[in-house]
């Protein structure tokens, strides 16, 4: 509240002294996955509506990007995810304008790598993992962060459902198993992207959970149902089946029967 205060006095001073209109506050570049927004906020300004106008830099000159939006943020995510960008944004009422706000942003390096996809099987006394690298905005489908970053790992913790002590993986590839887990147990997996040569981490997925199997043969109690399953099964096909000859048989009868008699004469004799 303070702080919103002394921007509206500021900015009745700027114009009524200078007749200014003061610049946008609290610049910044919100960028996901290189889906990358430049965001701001309007300054306190008692004579009207402002507009703004985003600008970037391209080969030493600026090109506008938002022209006179009365919006307070300009999608960027066109720009290459190499090298560093100029970007900027200014105010404006009329012919009027305040000074041009510059942020420097470079895309491969201060993007937010979002959270990677999980697959994951239990089979006997393990768990079978896959990862799925986090998308690229904007690009084709098959396009994934994977394809930006040199090299890259997975860092992967799981434990034990209910329990506080997880335990760390580093995954050179997209496919993980963990082995010799206790078997009709719970476990959760979670992970993110790591870049080394950067330092880069990424966000962590939400937890994906599964049981493991046994690794012996199955229970004594999953023999009996599959075994009373099996007889009910085959009582009932049986059954069935009989019940459709008999029905063709008294068919069969009813329809024969009457063509396949003796003549009267023969009878007689």
């Amino acid at each position: 509240m303070a702080r919103s205060l002394r921007s509206w006095l500021g900015g009745c001073l700027l114009v009524s002294a200078l007749g200014m209109v003061p610049p946008p506050e609290n610049v910044r570049i919100h960028s996901v996955n290189f889906k990358s927004i430049l965001k701001w906020e309007a300054p306190a300004f008692p004579k009207g509506n402002l507009t703004f106008t985003a600008q970037y830099q391209s080969y030493r000159k600026f090109q506008d990007l938002c022209t006179r939006t009365r919006g307070t943020e300009c999608d960027f995510s066109h720009l290459s995810k190499y090298g560093d960008h100029t970007l900027r944004v200014r105010a404006e009422l009329a012919d009027q304008h305040s000074a041009w706000v510059n942020i420097t942003f470079c895309p491969v390096a201060d993007t937010v790598i979002g959270p990677p996809g999980i697959h994951m099987e239990a089979l006997a006394d393990s768990l079978h993992i896959r990862f799925l690298a986090p998308r690229i905005e904007k690009e084709h489908e098959s396009w994934t962060m994977a394809n930006i970053y040199n090299s890259w790992v997975y860092n992967m913790q799981y434990w034990k459902n209910g329990s506080d002590e997880k335990h760390p993986v580093t995954c050179q590839y997209d496919v993980e198993v963990l082995r010799n887990l206790q078997p009709w147990t719970t476990y959760c997996v979670e992970v993110q992207m790591f870049v080394p040569e950067l330092n880069k981490s990424g966000e962590w997925s939400e937890p994906v959970c599964a049981q493991t199997v046994s690794d012996d043969s199955a229970p004594s109690w999953v023999v009996v149902v599959v075994v009373l399953g099996s007889s009910v099964g085959t009582c009932l096909l049986l059954t069935g089946c009989l019940a459709l000859l008999w029905c063709i048989y008294k068919r069969t009868k009813y329809t024969v029967s009457p063509g396949n008699a003796l003549p009267q004469h023969l009878k007689e004799e």
